[in-house]
């Protein structure tokens, strides 16, 4: 057997060995993708007369993608433009995404490039800051609406629907010059390093580092995997590689905290 399969090298760095069948990805039966435009497969368009229109194509998405390529089901709860409060003020009761019937077994968070811009605001009209591990409480409920406590809000309600559920936490790539103007080095820097915070909060909770280990999204990376704004099919099918290379790392160097993973959302407990 090739060691690299299962290898635990010390010196390994996340994405250095690509798998195009998800590796051990494959562990996880069901999976949920809670995100943006980007999750959801958005192709742009131009049509004559009509201007630019930007279309939510799921089959294209880089969840699908990674659900062709492990053999696994994956859920897009996601949609253009979403942000953390959205999500928890309206969108996901809307859609059903709290429902039992639609739980996971792993969940992919990658949410935070319409969350960070200084105008945003909430279903209530209140402004937005990034805000902290400070503003979660024991009960998601009261936690502030924040960034950080509606992101956190997300994970707490899962928590709660899927208790031995494992998540993934997404940082954005980095970018020469950052294509929403409003998202400055520093908001990238200030996102990557709330997801590491958040990840040693919650149990069960890991890092997906784009920030640190994806190609920079620069001239040349746009020019071959983005139409306008948004990723291209391939640059979609890439980041499905990505996403699943990096899972199948976390999972190899942490393999026995996954060895009951296949009981998750059954009726067997964990009880050694």
């Amino acid at each position: 057997m090739n060691p690299k399969l299962y290898s635990r090298d010390p010196d390994e760095k996340p994405l250095d060995v690509l798998c195009d069948d998800g590796g051990f990805t494959g562990i996880f039966r069901t999976v949920a993708v809670i995100g943006d435009s980007l999750a959801s497969g958005d192709l742009e368009s131009m049509d004559y007369g009509s201007g630019r229109h930007y279309n939510d194509m799921f089959d294209v998405s880089w969840g699908q993608y990674l659900a062709r390529m492990c053999g696994v089901t994956v859920y897009n709860f996601s949609r253009g433009n979403m942000t953390a409060a959205e999500y928890c003020d309206s969108f996901a009761d809307s859609m059903g995404f709290w429902d039992k019937s639609k739980a996971a077994q792993a969940y992919i968070i990658a949410l935070g490039c319409n969350d960070l811009d200084e105008t945003r605001v909430n279903d209530r009209g209140e402004l937005l800051g990034v805000g902290g591990l400070e503003d979660i409480d024991p009960d998601w409920h009261r936690n502030r609406p924040t960034f950080a406590g509606y992101y956190a809000r997300i994970i707490q309600h899962y928590k709660e629907i899927q208790p031995d559920a494992v998540f993934f936490l997404v940082t954005m790539p980095r970018e020469p010059e950052p294509y929403v103007p409003e998202l400055t080095g520093e908001r990238y820097a200030a996102h990557a390093r709330l997801m590491h915070e958040f990840a040693g909060y919650f149990s069960n909770t890991y890092v997906i580092d784009l920030a640190e280990y994806c190609p920079v999204n620069d001239a040349e990376f746009r020019r071959l995997f983005y139409t306008g704004g948004h990723l291209n099919v391939s640059g979609y099918l890439l980041m499905g590689k990505l996403i699943a290379s990096y899972i199948d790392y976390i999972v190899r160097h942490n393999i026995e905290k996954f060895n009951r993973s296949g009981l998750i959302g059954t009726p067997y407990g964990f009880a050694d």
